[in-house]
């Protein structure tokens, strides 16, 4: 068993709003950015989402900043039970997690559910795929885990 996360460092910081397109522009106009155009997720049969063990049609419109060494990831749920829209409803918009890039996928999900960190969702994209891990009550911020390949 891996004895702490393979990563330390931060790729990635993202935020669940109720209008991607409102606060991508809103980035944009402070930052003085492109403002980005917004994509929506694969459907489960594509991309295989999972949430709290079971298959959903969650998905989500999403828009990325990179921002120096950070990329700000803007996530609107859409449909279907998900951590994005469970997030939003009991905590509104806000930050919704942190993402590392890993290697080993399930040998990170095994030890961080050793630590009492259970997998809340995960999923494929085109190139890898990630991982939410529920870590609020320890670390304060959900996990996100992200394996390319």
């Amino acid at each position: 068993m891996v004895q702490a996360l393979g990563s330390k460092t931060i790729t990635q910081v993202g935020l669940i709003v109720r209008d991607v397109e409102a606060t991508a522009k809103a980035y944009a106009e402070v930052f003085g950015v492109d403002v980005p155009q917004w994509s929506l997720t694969d459907p489960e049969d594509v991309a295989h989402t999972r949430y709290r063990g079971q298959p959903t049609k969650a998905r989500a419109k999403l828009a990325f900043l990179d921002m120096g060494s950070v990329q700000i990831e803007l996530i609107e749920p859409v449909g279907g039970p998900s951590t994005w829209q469970e997030f939003l409803d009991e905590h509104g918009e806000g930050v919704h997690h942190i993402a590392f890039v890993v290697d080993g996928m399930g040998e990170q999900i095994d030890f961080l559910e050793s630590k009492e960190m259970p997998l809340v969702q995960r999923g494929e994209y085109t190139g890898g795929r990630y991982a939410y891990i529920d870590s609020q009550a320890q670390l304060k911020v959900i996990l996100e885990l992200l394996e390319n390949d």
